[in-house]
């Protein structure tokens, strides 16, 4: 069957499944869980709270294969041209996997690979070994880490869910927003003659970078680091630039352009991360990334987990028409999880041109959420009884090895009790026995009861780490990865370029001058006027 006779049989079935109960998908069908409920290694990834049948993901399944996503991915895992509209290959998978032969675009990249890694990874032992040290003689104790994007991202969410007193022997403090209290507060209490500046810059021209650098370089100086080379270090695919800028050549780490932004983690845009943690938790990571790229690569689409992930997240945003969806870690060590999967997957997938560069009229859901519990506290109120519906992933650490058994057992009640919360909900029948038992009065129960009605019938998914460790951390972020990768195919886009970040950045530059020398007539009259407005206030 084509792909246009399978959309319209899969928008038939999204008619039917608006009208179905998703609790009446586990009494009709007994295998439900073994379709559904999938582990890998200790990880358990429950999509059986999704709102779709067994013959529905079979469809998805089917249009899969029709879009050529197999083909698809073996071209990405084979140096093949995926990001047309940057005539790149996207290799991000090799960073976790250098022993493999390793092209892009047919040309050999794994021996110039494993030379970077390595060269890398003796630099980062030498500074967490205290090897290498300031000009002093001391070690360094902190690492002020410059970068925007995905150059912070996946550093920052990394840092914050693997720190501990075991491992902190450098603290990482991280400066990503222009804004200048964002280096403020990097470097506040911290001692410039023991902190290296690591600067992060694909091309070593990203604005917001570059200021923050050389404030940070400023700061160094006024601490009396005079030559301050070797409080240096650069990670670039423009070494050349970074040498202009002062830095030293054995300083600077470079990494292919066939490395995304917000895949670059892998890279050496991770090296703050192994500087600080130490070698061995970098390769933990990375060799649970491998396993799940393993995974993604071979196994058959039915047990394949990114991909049916995608699949249901494809079903919810194009057939079921739910434009949003939620991350929901209950870790408070994951709680930027959220804010890393907006980078992920918003500037992956949410374009309006397709691979073809025909228009489309679909892509990607606006991501969001927050750590529970607090969030149930914020905005559940809204998941729970509006009309708008947004599909929810709930990220549980089974064992987070605090014991603390009466605190964690609660936790996971929080999450788990959403769940089954969102998808059974509370009928207003229940809610007036409910009252009319409490004793409250026939005029209470009318006026009250219609606000207590939750009506349920909510997707949600379920991950639960058996406990937040390097590997499984890895597995996780590449799950992830993966899953954008689905959807973009299954949607006709590009998931591997980002245009749409280019035309504020040119248009701010031009601002910049005009709130230093007056808007000039190109400007619209609102936006002059808000010009106008901040000159006054620097006057």
């Amino acid at each position: 069957m084509g792909v246009e006779n399978l959309n319209e049989e899969l928008i038939n079935c999204a008619r039917a499944a608006r009208f179905a109960a998703i609790e009446d998908y586990f009494k009709s069908d007994a295998n439900r869980l073994s379709a559904f409920l999938k582990q890998f290694g200790g990880i358990l990834f429950d999509f059986s709270k999704s709102k779709l049948s067994e013959n529905d993901l079979i469809g998805l399944l089917h249009l899969a294969s029709a879009m050529g996503l197999e083909e698809k991915r073996a071209q990405m895992f084979g140096g093949g041209e995926v990001n047309l509209t940057e005539n790149r290959a996207v290799l991000h998978m090799a960073l976790r996997d250098s022993g493999r032969n390793w092209q892009a675009k047919g040309q050999d990249v794994s021996s110039t690979l494993k030379a970077e890694m390595v060269r890398a990874s003796e630099f980062a032992k030498k500074i967490h070994s205290g090897i290498i040290r300031t000009n002093n003689g001391e070690r360094f104790k902190s690492i002020v880490h410059i970068g925007i994007g995905g150059s912070d991202l996946g550093p920052r969410l990394v840092y914050e869910a693997l720190k501990s007193s075991d491992n902190d022997f450098i603290e990482i403090r991280f400066c990503a927003n222009i804004e200048p209290n964002e280096l403020a507060t990097a470097i506040s209490g911290l001692d410039p003659k023991t902190t290296l500046i690591v600067c992060v810059s694909k091309t070593f021209t990203t604005i917001e970078t570059l200021t923050n650098l050389n404030l940070a370089r400023d700061w160094l100086k006024q601490g009396g680091i005079v030559d301050d080379t070797s409080h240096l270090v650069a990670i670039s695919a423009a070494p050349a630039k970074a040498i202009a800028q002062g830095f030293a050549e054995n300083r600077i780490f470079g990494f292919e352009d066939w490395v995304g932004g917000r895949f670059s983690l892998w890279s050496s845009v991770g090296l703050s991360l192994e500087m600080a943690l130490g070698g061995d938790i970098i390769a933990a990571l990375r060799a649970g990334a491998q396993a799940m790229d393993e995974h993604f690569e071979t196994a058959p689409l039915a047990e394949n987990i990114p991909i049916l992930a995608g699949l249901i997240a494809v079903w919810n945003a194009k057939y079921m028409d739910y434009q949003t969806r939620a991350s929901i870690p209950y870790s408070t060590k994951l709680k930027l999880l959220p804010q890393f999967l907006q980078q992920l997957d918003m500037e992956s997938n949410g374009k309006s041109t397709g691979v073809d560069g025909a228009p489309i009229n679909i892509s990607g859901p606006i991501v969001w959420g927050a750590e529970g519990t607090n969030a149930q506290h914020a905005f559940f109120q809204h998941l729970h009884q509006s009309p708008i519906v947004t599909p929810i992933e709930f990220v549980l650490v089974a064992n987070d090895g605090l014991n603390n058994a009466a605190s964690t057992r609660l936790t996971h009640a929080n999450a788990l009790a959403q769940g089954e919360a969102l998808m059974r909900g509370k009928s207003l029948d229940s809610v007036m026995s409910q009252m009319l038992a409490q004793g409250q009065s026939s005029l209470e129960i009318s006026k009250t009861a219609p606000h207590r009605v939750f009506h349920g019938n909510r997707p949600s998914n379920t991950i639960i780490l058996p406990k937040l460790d390097a590997f499984n951390l890895g597995a996780l972020l590449a799950y992830y990865e993966h899953r954008c990768f689905v959807e973009g195919v299954i949607y006709g886009v590009n998931s591997f370029d980002q245009w749409g970040v280019e035309l504020g950045k040119t248009i701010a530059l031009e601002i910049n001058d005009d709130l230093e020398t007056g808007a000039s007539s190109a400007r619209d009259p609102s936006t002059k006027a808000l010009i106008d407005f901040l000159r006054e206030g620097f006057s």
